[in-house]
């Protein structure tokens, strides 16, 4: 029987300030929320924006990333695999769910205070692939000048 493959690719801003912790065998985890965002026409013809939240999670060196450089608004792509968890509630009895995106790799995209564009982590530190090479992402161009999209098209 063949395996299945579980592996997710996001880009899109996050939504609030990372929630950090450590475990009690000291590792660091790291929690938050990002968007995605599509559009589309609707029926009228006029565009229309659809937003998806996903919580991610991000442990150890990847982790300390995500609390040194993240905050609300930076925009990152990450990959990884979605795991849902399920517990009994304790007040109410009821089982619980909650879908999450573990975190493999997160770049860090667009500048900010304090990093450098295309800074990117994985579990080894700063690198964009396993490999552990650390090359600046090429300069964003303006792929979409001849369709008129502007700054005002994009939703965050």
């Amino acid at each position: 029987m063949a395996k299945g493959v579980n592996k997710v690719f996001l880009l899109g801003n996050v939504g609030k300030d990372p929630e950090i912790r450590t475990t009690a065998g000291g590792m660091t985890v790291a929690s938050f929320s990002l968007a995605t965002a599509e559009r589309a026409k609707d029926a009228q013809g006029n565009w229309a924006d659809k937003t998806e939240w996903h919580n991610l999670v991000a442990f150890q060196r990847t982790a300390e990333i995500v609390r040194d450089y993240v905050k609300k608004g930076t925009q990152v792509f990450i990959e990884g695999k979605i795991q849902t968890r399920s517990w009994d509630d304790k007040e109410s009895g009821q089982k619980k769910y909650r879908t999450e995106i573990l975190i493999n790799e997160l770049s860090l995209l667009g500048g900010g205070a304090g990093r450098s564009e295309g800074a990117s982590s994985s579990s080894g530190g700063y690198s964009s692939s396993r490999s552990s090479s650390s090359s600046p992402a090429p300069t964003p161009s303006n792929d979409y000048a001849d369709q008129g999209i502007t700054d005002e098209d994009i939703p965050f």
